[in-house]
């Protein structure tokens, strides 16, 4: 029985995953103020997302391949509903309420938008040629589209970058990637500019971007999150202030300590070094991901693989960026570290892909 337990899970993987969430439960009984509920919380979190996990390994590439057009269709079509008749909060229009709770469509997409594309790839791969990269993006397109409607231009980002891997992984001519850089300098440039942006974008993105730019315009306001992140980090110095002895944590400076900006926590706790260390356990889980990509047997598993690997790089890069004041604040957590059910489960939904990658190479070996 044992052996059938672990036979779909990768060892190295889940290693790097419990100590990350080692880490996770320390900083959060600071953050919270030794609330030992919120990390008892998390620990079931944990649980959910193992046992969903390890279903999700279980599952052989084959079967991925078959519900990769059914998932991206579903989760297309949630998107339109949410149009029609999404739940509106805070002015963005982001949930739909399915009569017992309110999902989120766009988290589907993080799984769907992949999925679909490493299928798409993997079905003309002897055949490919420029045309299928503009199939594509347009695959790509269609619900980022959707999602920057609603308006939430952070989570749109996130995915268009995932499906951006595949593309890249895939054999994206470089000339085009030339062009998409020159292109994303151009907007980098019109959203700098306050007359520019507000023509592009919402006020409040805008807002938002100008507040990074400049924090102190608004210093109680809009730049508060991102002055005592850095503040809080920068206090840390090279190894930190101590486990529960954060000043600006307990006494309550740092906003959101216990989810997006959790991150300061950490690093005015456990300084410069403990930051290195909590990279080193990033890039570890990064690099697996990209060996599993690399032995691949599939042109399927190897995009697939690829992407996931380079989008939970992003998602760190993005949090820790937000929180050190050199990206735009928006809502995301950091990877494993973040208090949150959701997240949690989402992110090891795509390292259960991972394992069932990595299982069927193991299964082709033998």
């Amino acid at each position: 029985m044992w052996n059938q337990i672990k036979r779909p899970i990768d060892p190295w993987l889940l290693l790097f995953i419990v100590l990350l969430f080692i880490v996770s439960s320390f900083v959060l009984y600071s953050a919270s103020n030794r609330d030992m509920a919120r990390v008892l919380d998390k620990v079931t979190f944990m649980g959910v997302a193992i046992a969903g996990m390890w279903c999700i390994a279980s599952i052989p590439p084959r079967t991925l391949m078959q519900l990769a057009l059914p998932a991206y269709a579903v989760g297309v079509i949630l998107l339109i509903a949410v149009e029609v008749a999404g739940v509106t909060s805070h002015g963005a229009t982001r949930w739909l309420n399915i009569g017992i709770t309110r999902i989120q469509p766009s988290e589907l997409m993080r799984l769907a938008l992949p999925l679909m594309l490493a299928w798409y790839f993997h079905h003309f791969e002897s055949t490919l040629n420029w045309r299928h990269f503009i199939v594509g993006a347009l695959i790509m397109f269609i619900p980022v589209a959707l999602i920057l409607k609603q308006p939430d231009l952070g989570t749109a980002l996130l995915i268009a970058s995932s499906g951006f891997y595949v593309l890249f992984f895939a054999g994206l001519s470089w000339r085009f990637i030339g062009l998409m850089s020159v292109v994303i300098g151009v907007f980098a440039y019109v959203v700098t500019h306050w007359d520019m942006c507000i023509n592009v974008l919402h006020e409040y993105q805008c807002r938002r971007i100008a507040t990074m730019l400049d924090p102190m315009e608004d210093p109680l306001g809009a730049g508060y999150h991102i002055i005592q992140g850095t503040i809080a980090i920068g206090s840390g110095g090279w190894f930190g202030k101590g486990w529960l002895a954060g000043t600006q944590t307990h006494l309550d400076f740092i906003p959101e300590r216990t989810t997006d900006f959790i991150f300061a926590v950490y690093g005015e706790e456990f300084g410069l070094v403990g930051n290195c260390v909590l990279l080193v356990l990033y890039l570890l889980v990064i690099f697996r991901g990209l060996m599993i990509s690399n032995n691949a047997n599939t042109l399927f598993g190897r995009l697939l693989a690829g992407a996931i690997a380079m989008n939970f790089f992003t998602y760190a890069l993005v949090n820790m960026g937000m929180v050190s004041g050199i990206l735009p604040v928006v809502g995301v957590p950091l990877p494993l570290i973040s208090y949150g059910g959701t997240s949690m489960v989402s992110i090891l939904a795509t390292f259960g892909l991972l394992m069932s990658i990595q299982r069927d190479r193991s299964l082709m070996k033998g």
